[in-house]
């Protein structure tokens, strides 16, 4: 867990509100937002058989999915609307669990620029990924 102070239950409320309209994030693939703070956010998944690749494993797309989702609230939530420029995923274990975990963490928060890095684990303390996110604040 992070030493982000994290907003209250009325706030989570109306982040999930304003994320659901992620349609493929929280309805096709099943994401839940279950935290967020200022420049923080932690989500959890489910696991079922549509998350799956042909060897039975995490397919790495719903992994990424997961990472970008986190990135999304983690730098949009109650600041300038922020886009993805660059992104790295590095798989580093296979999920055994059933439920996984995404948590992100700011490196840096510059006036235009910022960097996260989400990391990825499953219910059983699985690291699975971590991916960097580099985001451009754009004007409003």
């Amino acid at each position: 867990m992070t030493d982000t102070q994290l907003f209250d239950d009325a706030t989570l409320a109306e982040a999930r509100d304003f994320f659901g309209k992620d349609l493929y994030s929280s309805q096709q693939t099943g994401i839940v937002l279950e935290a967020v703070g200022e420049h923080y956010a932690k989500c959890s998944l489910e696991l079922d058989s549509r998350h799956t690749n042909a060897y039975g494993g995490v397919m790495g797309g719903v992994i990424f999915t997961m990472a970008d989702f986190t990135f999304a609230a983690s730098s949009n939530f109650r600041q300038p609307h922020t886009v993805s420029v660059t992104s790295q995923i590095n798989f580093i274990g296979m999920a055994k669990g059933k439920k996984l975990f995404s948590e992100s963490k700011l490196i840096k928060d510059g006036r235009s620029v910022c960097v996260y890095e989400i990391d990825i684990t499953d219910e059983l303390g699985t690291k699975v990924a971590f991916v960097t996110f580099t985001g451009m604040k754009l004007k409003e």
